[in-house]
């Protein structure tokens, strides 16, 4: 029997709202570690659900039952709330409430935001239409916390990509053996990311009674890191030896197991006209900038002699000199080029498409579609290509980083949702304030499930701003975002700066598109956008919450008398 059980409906009202807020992290935070993936072609969008929905789960469930503040990164104390606990009941309603609106908005329309600043902002709003603004830690240690987040976060993530996606293209890619040298540096990645995720997950992810020493996590990381180098160097890399450098295409993934024995495998039978690419192409579709100029003088010369009257004269634009011949057919020289038939128009990426059918080509809306307007191609152009061999290996780091950060973010970002929703529980049932509250394992399951069905339903939205759209994506490149996010957050974990994935990621991969040395191989509009919806989050989100609470709190009293 609840203490609290004449509130019932506003119980029952904080479950919904926490439920969505959950959905929403699903839709816009979970695109996050798997949208560079996706991009790069790594992963196809039904891989990167599964696996995420696995992940993302497990995290939730396993190890996010740590113990949480009541009030998130010690925005209010929660003891001002002791002599009525109905009302902190009705501000944990209103935090929820103001957070699941606004992410709902922009999840709709493809805006990456921070999830644990919404949260930041609802509580900023309860609180402070209930004990009032003054009432609220402003300090460094409390709200303003978020404001350095927009700079320190995706500052320290795109300088961290920008620089280990230097140091491998000029100690791997650009090199004879490009290769050959990527396929000796997995290991030592291997080592660098499992390493960082371990530290992650244990300084972040599980709680414990004491914090282990530095000796300790030296071992721990060593430990652990070394034996996942070790694995790869026994197994993964023979496997991808065989299938890059000898093209060894009836070689199957479940072979890996056989490590080193791979390599006395004999010669590969010559392939089959039929049989499967076994290298991606992962720049198909982005254009180099000739072929980008040829295809659009070719589109320049088709207008032009379909305005002809008859079709049968060549038109001349302007003068003379505007006269456009026109190419031999053999003008394309890279085989990446695509192969233009009237029957087939081509559509460059990020060009518009007519629309699919009902409904298609209403996301983005038009307003938001004008305003990121950006010639997509001639970005993707500006970035240098690189063997796709040497593409391929990094393929398998970028999944195994997108998985482990996935599984991290569960059990991380769930309390966004779950922290609110488990003190309005603690407070429903037992009728006091709580100084701290565990999670009970419904919530975390209500939690985990309500992620993977904002992923399964609606994280296209953001996966698509944050793909190929923000800069071109290969798997180094995706890898580079993907390590320097984690290890961003491994060091706001011990700053205590309370920042989100999505401004990691973001910031990581403009560090790695400006790599490219060039400013135009990203797309500035969409970082505008984006950080616009950063700055945004907490005003708007206090703005709901806070009206709400008002609005309840004096709210007139009907009172009868009989």
């Amino acid at each position: 029997m609840a203490a609290l059980e004449q509130y019932n409906y506003i119980f029952i009202i904080t479950v919904i709202f926490a439920f969505l807020d959950a959905w929403n992290i699903g839709a816009n935070d979970v695109a996050n570690s798997f949208a560079t993936s996706i991009s790069s072609r790594c992963l196809t969008m039904k891989q990167a659900v599964l696996i995420a929905s696995v992940t993302e789960f497990s995290g939730s469930v396993s190890i996010g039952s740590r113990v949480a503040d009541t009030i998130r990164k010690k925005v209010i104390d929660p003891s001002l709330y002791a002599d009525h606990p109905s009302v902190l009941l009705l501000a944990m309603m209103c935090t929820v409430f103001g957070s699941s609106i606004f992410l709902t908005i922009a999840t709709r329309y493809g805006l990456p935001v921070s999830t644990t600043h919404s949260t930041i902002g609802g509580l900023v709003g309860a609180a402070t239409a209930s004990v009032g603004i003054g009432k609220i830690n402003w300090g460094v240690d409390g709200v303003s916390q978020v404001f350095l987040a927009w700079i320190i976060a995706p500052g320290i993530a795109g300088c961290l990509g920008a620089l280990l996606f230097l140091f491998t293209k000029v100690a791997v890619l650009s090199r004879h053996h490009a290769v050959r040298n990527a396929l000796w540096s997995i290991p030592v990645y291997s080592f660098l990311t499992v390493g960082a995720l371990t530290m992650l997950v244990a300084w972040k992810g599980v709680q414990v009674a004491e914090e282990p020493s530095a000796t300790l996590m030296i071992a721990l990381v060593f430990s652990v890191a070394g034996a996942a180098a070790l694995g790869v160097s026994l197994f993964l890399l023979p496997y991808l030896w065989r299938r890059i450098m000898c093209e060894d295409w009836p070689l199957k993934w479940y072979m890996a197991w056989k490590g080193p024995f791979l390599l006395s495998r004999p010669a590969p039978p010559p392939t089959p006209p039929a049989s499967k690419v076994i290298i991606t192409n992962y720049y198909q579709g982005h254009l180099t900038p000739e072929e980008l100029e040829y295809v659009r003088a070719s589109d320049t010369l088709l207008k032009s002699v379909q305005s002809s009257p008859d079709g049968s004269a060549p038109i001349f634009l302007e003068n003379d000199d505007d006269f456009i011949l026109p190419p031999p057919a053999q003008a394309i020289p890279s085989a990446r080029a695509p192969t233009i038939t009237a029957a087939a128009p081509v559509f460059l990426e990020g060009q518009p498409r007519p629309p699919a059918g009902p409904g298609a080509g209403r996301h983005p809306p038009a307003k938001i579609n004008s305003i990121l307007t950006w010639d997509i191609a001639a970005m993707h152009s500006k970035a240098k290509r690189y063997d796709n061999r040497a593409e391929h290996a990094y393929s398998f780091l970028q999944v195994l980083t997108a998985a482990a950060a996935s599984f991290v973010h569960g059990a991380n970002d769930v309390s966004n949702s779950a922290a609110p929703l488990s003190t309005a529980y603690e407070v429903w049932m037992h009728g006091e304030v709580p100084t701290q509250v565990g999670v009970p394992i419904w919530i975390l399951c209500l939690g985990g499930g309500a992620i993977v069905l904002g992923l399964l339903t609606y994280g296209y939205h953001v996966m698509r701003n944050l793909g190929n759209r923000l800069t071109l994506i290969s798997p180094s490149r995706g890898f580079c975002m993907e390590l320097a996010s984690a290890i961003t957050v491994l060091m706001a974990t011990r700053l205590a700066l309370p920042v989100s994935t999505t401004q990691c990621i973001c910031g990581a991969t403009v560090g790695v598109g400006l790599a490219n040395g060039d400013w135009r191989s990203i797309n500035p509009r969409l970082v505008a956008f984006i950080y616009f919806g950063w700055i945004i989050t907490l005003p708007v989100t206090a703005l709901l919450s806070g009206s709400m609470m008002a609005l309840v709190l004096n709210a007139p009293n009907w009172t009868t008398n009989i």
